[in-house]
């Protein structure tokens, strides 16, 4: 996969590395790590890049999960969280997201899940926003 350019900010690990409320794990698994606060964090890759993503007309599609301290899936079964997209590196179409909705894995717990469709490859900054709080990362899309 296409390493991403110099120019394109990817989100690196926090130093020192954020580490979630119980009962989430402390170590992000995958080799991935956590990114945010209490508030709203998610998992990101180090090396920064979404490749071999799902492609359609619209563009690479990728799901995005999203934890916040307290969240309860059974009680908020669609969170209100609204995510957002622009390329940094170049013009695009319109980012695509989905409504969001929860979900479970044994690995990470319970989180919010978006899918987001990013219309090309390139530089992007996702932001979510969720209940008065908002998180933004970089990443690089690789054809």
């Amino acid at each position: 996969p296409q390493l991403p350019p110099d120019s394109c900010p990817i989100t690196q690990p926090p130093d020192p590395a954020f580490v979630p409320p119980e009962p989430h794990p402390p170590q992000a698994p995958y080799g991935d790590f956590w990114y945010g606060a209490d508030t709203l964090w998610t998992l990101l890759r180090p090396d920064g890049r979404w490749y071999a993503l799902p492609q359609d007309d619209h563009g690479y599609g990728q799901k995005v999960l999203w934890f916040r301290e307290g969240y309860d899936m059974t009680t908020e079964q669609q969170p209100v969280l609204t995510v957002t997209g622009h390329r940094l590196d170049g013009d695009s179409t319109a980012f695509e997201t989905s409504d969001a909705t929860n979900g479970y894995h044994r690995d990470v717990g319970e989180f919010m899940l978006t899918g987001v469709t990013l219309p090309s490859a390139g530089c992007w900054e996702i932001t979510g926003n969720y209940r008065q709080t908002s998180l933004s990362f970089i990443v690089w899309v690789a054809p």
